[in-house]
């Protein structure tokens, strides 16, 4: 592999123009077809084979107009004033019915036309009636006592979908969609929005719920990460030319990847994070990998006095092999995530696994060609100067300070490290997982305004109702409006539950479908009780009444996606383990260095998690981050975050001990070989890991809490893997080891095949060549002497 990449690299540095036009071609040949084919992104979060999307799917397939996605507007009054005014509550009258004139909005007497039965039918057997009672007696949220609501009325007659708290100070219109909100055009909720907002003209305030509002998924606040990086770059190689090479060519892969998934987002589901979280690892590894071979290509010239050409070759040769196998472990970590069969999950790990291989093949060939053109401007006058004025025993003081004490201390370092990581992991037992909403946005935005007032309104159970699907279990094959009648009387009456309203019966008659709204919030405790007792086909609910009841709707996805998502966690970090230790066992052939960096990297996630948890769920220091309230945590996120950080944690272990292997195969021992390839590697790679730090760092300024939240955690996983795992943990557990962290059976070692990620075999080859050269040198001097 080393020789291969050496001899590439040589090409390309040699012939820069025919690798950089070559990646500009591709880079347009992408944008052309991007322009072609448009961008296609999609909110659709979904999971196969889970109770609501069973639910979901059959509605589409038998009653589609039944299976949209719901959504909410929420009217409220100046302070002190009342809606219940005939002007206003014509202004509201007539942007409902504009809503339900659109196209993708159902009126819910014509979807109960469309079943087979209307409204009025089954209100006739007491549905009506139970909720005529529920309204008239107030409903009682989970905070207390809240004011009691009815249907608007005008000119005695109800508005469809529009509920009014009998203080006049807040109404609410609750509709429906054709198709869920991830499907519907992109005008069609801006086409909700100017209708309702046209009733501000009566001095009302519109407010569209979270399903409505639009969130940015990338801003300005990314350039900051940039910026960062750019300054470390300076740093640590001195000079601006050498710095912007791993921007440029992060920026190449980044451009070729992510606008390749967007190009090609019109033949697969792509989310609207997918883009982001490629972005985010992309910019990430882009920048590290070549940062690793430019270093690498300066230490050669300014300690070995080779050329720029040889050197930069040889930098590919070893250092690019590391960059090579560091990208295959990410690779393989993303990939691993297709196991688990979650389709957006797979999509968003295949897109961020392609932005890793294009920013690996970016550095091994387009940036050698870079390197071509810069050639030995690559290193300033100042720069050998100052190298060759100075000794280089010790190139790094504080880096050589600083493992010295480690390995010193390194019993007490390794109780320490242990001790502040678990201590960071113990908010993990109280980790709860979900989709964020409109009760954890910031207080400014209208969708937690939305949220708010109707919550006050109404109570919280409004902003996440339910669709229930009621189908025969027994023999009798249909749903009667009397079995409908007295099945939702007795919904009426449980104790979480605030408004049941009986939608209608298909034409078959063996199906009922049924709005319910709980009294407790969308992510609650007990509303994930309800869904559950609802489903439960042993219930005496069910066998009274001979029925299966499905639960379906946004809040009933959401349980049952972090539901799943937390069932498939433990199986999917398993499979990252085996990885880990089948992947170090290759690269640095021991049996120590994969145990011990599996463990420091299970320290590492449950740390990560642990933080992010007091952070984002119990609110700690919620100013210092953008955000006001606290809630639960993203629930792919866990997944997503362990298999990213493990890829770039094992980045981070394949620069450090393979330099420790590589001392130690070139004649240090024992913790002499952990010192002096500690020195060898630990600026580069904590400048490596503050530049990924610093990108996803970026990210914790969104507006959007779902990126915030996989920003912090990526930048405090890395943080805490690279300066308390890597830069202390590894050298004091490879000192207390000594020469036997390199120890492999002997069957083994035979059966293994060799990687030489070090690049020792072609050092070695290097060496032979110059030899050979230098003796038939030797023989020619005498005879042209003569």
């Amino acid at each position: 592999m080393s020789t291969f990449l050496y001899r590439m690299g040589k090409a390309a540095y040699s012939k820069p123009w025919y690798f950089i036009v070559s990646w500009i071609a591709i880079l347009g040949i992408v944008l052309t077809m991007l322009g072609v084919n448009g961008i296609h992104v999609t909110s659709d979060m979904k999971i196969e084979g889970t109770e609501s999307q069973k639910v979901l799917d059959q509605l589409t397939a038998e009653l589609p107009e039944a299976s949209g996605g719901q959504a909410s507007i929420v009217f409220t009054s100046p302070e002190g004033e009342s809606l219940d005014t005939a002007e206003r509550l014509n202004a509201i009258s007539e942007a409902v019915n504009k809503v339900y004139t659109l196209d993708y909005v159902i009126n819910p007497i014509e979807l109960a036309a469309q079943a087979g039965a209307s409204m009025t039918d089954a209100a006739s057997q007491g549905g009506q009636a139970a909720q005529g009672e529920a309204a008239a007696e107030g409903a009682q949220g989970a905070t207390g006592e809240l004011p009691p609501y009815g249907p608007m009325m005008i000119d005695g007659a109800p508005v469809p979908g529009v509920m009014i708290a009998s203080d006049g100070s807040v109404a609410l219109f609750q509709f429906q969609f054709t198709v869920q909100q991830m499907s519907l055009p992109e005008e069609v909720p801006d086409l909700v929005i100017d209708a309702v907002t046209a009733v501000e003209q009566a001095g009302i305030t519109a407010l569209p719920s979270d399903s409505l509002s639009t969130k940015p998924a990338i801003g300005s606040t990314e350039a900051i990460g940039i910026a960062v990086a750019a300054v470390v770059l300076f740093m640590t190689l001195g000079s601006v030319v050498a710095a912007g090479l791993p921007l440029l060519t992060a920026l190449m892969g980044v451009g070729i990847s992510v606008g390749g998934a967007f190009a090609f987002s019109k033949f697969f589901n792509m989310t609207d994070m997918t883009p982001v979280l490629a972005l985010m690892v992309g910019l990430a590894v882009g920048i590290d990998y070549s940062l690793f071979i430019v270093n690498r290509q300066r230490r050669m010239i300014l300690e070995q006095g080779l050329s720029a050409r040889e050197a930069a070759s040889r930098a590919v040769g070893t250092a690019g092999s590391a960059v090579f196998f560091a990208g295959l472990t990410v690779i393989i970590a993303l990939c691993g995530m297709l196991v688990i069969g979650i389709g957006f999950l797979s999509a968003m790990a295949l897109v961020a696994a392609i932005a890793v291989l294009a920013n690996v093949l970016v550095a091994l060939t387009l940036l050698p060609a870079l390197l071509g053109l810069v050639g030995e401007r690559i290193c300033s006058a100042k720069a050998r100067a100052k190298v060759s004025s100075h000794s280089n025993t010790n190139p790094n003081g504080f880096a050589h300070r600083w493992v010295t004490a480690v390995v010193k201390g390194r019993w007490a370092i390794v109780v320490a490290v242990i001790v502040i990581l678990g201590a960071a992991a113990i908010p993990v037992t109280k980790m709860e997982m979900g989709i964020p909403s409109g009760a954890t946005a910031n207080l400014d935005t209208g969708a937690r305004q939305s949220y708010d007032a109707i919550s006050n309104g109404f109570g919280e159970g409004f902003n996440g109702p339910l669709l229930l699907v009621a189908e025969p279990q027994g023999s009798s094959g249909a749903i009667t409006m009397e079995t409908l009648g007295a099945l939702v009387q007795e919904l009426q009456q449980h104790e979480n539950v605030s408004v049941v309203t009986p939608m209608g019966v298909n034409k078959t008659g063996d199906m009922a479908i049924i709005s319910l709204i709980p009294k407790t919030g969308p992510t609650d405790k007990e509303t994930k009780d309800l869904v559950q007792e609802l489903r439960d086909t042993d219930s005496s609910m069910a066998k009274s009444h001979d029925v299966k009841i499905g639960v379906t709707g946004f809040t009933a996805i959401n349980i049952d996606m972090s539901s799943k998502l937390a069932e498939v966690f433990p199986l999917y970090v398993g499979i990252i383990v085996i990885l880990s230790i089948i992947i170090l066992l290759l690269v640095f052939r021991s049996i120590i260095v994969p145990v011990k960096a599996t463990v420091g990297f299970l320290l590492s996630v449950l740390a990560t998690f642990g933080i992010t948890t007091a952070v984002f769920q119990w609110g700690w220091v919620h100013d210092l981050f953008g955000f006001d309230t606290g809630g639960p945590l993203l629930s792919f996120m866990p997944i997503l975050v362990t298999g990213i950080l493990y890829g770039l944690a094992m980045d981070y272990q394949v620069f450090l001990v393979s330099s420790m292997r590589e001392s130690y195969v070139h004649g240090h021992h024992g913790k002499e070989s952990v010192i002096h390839g500690y020195d060898q590697a630990s600026r580069v790679v904590v400048a490596a890991a503050i530049i990924m730090v610093s990108v996803f760092a970026g990210f914790i300024f969104a507006h959007d809490i779902m990126i915030k939240q996989i920003g912090f955690a990526l930048a405090i996983g890395i943080l805490i893997d690279a300066f308390f795992v890597r830069m202390a943990l590894v050298p004091a557990v490879m000192a207390i080891f000594g020469d036997k962290a390199w120890w492999l059976p002997k069957w083994l070692d035979k059966s293994l095949p060799n990687l030489d990620v070090e690049g020792d075999k072609l050092l070695a080859q290097l060496k032979e060549q110059e030899s050979t050269a230098g003796k038939k040198k030797t023989k020619a001097i005498p005879r042209q002497a003569h």
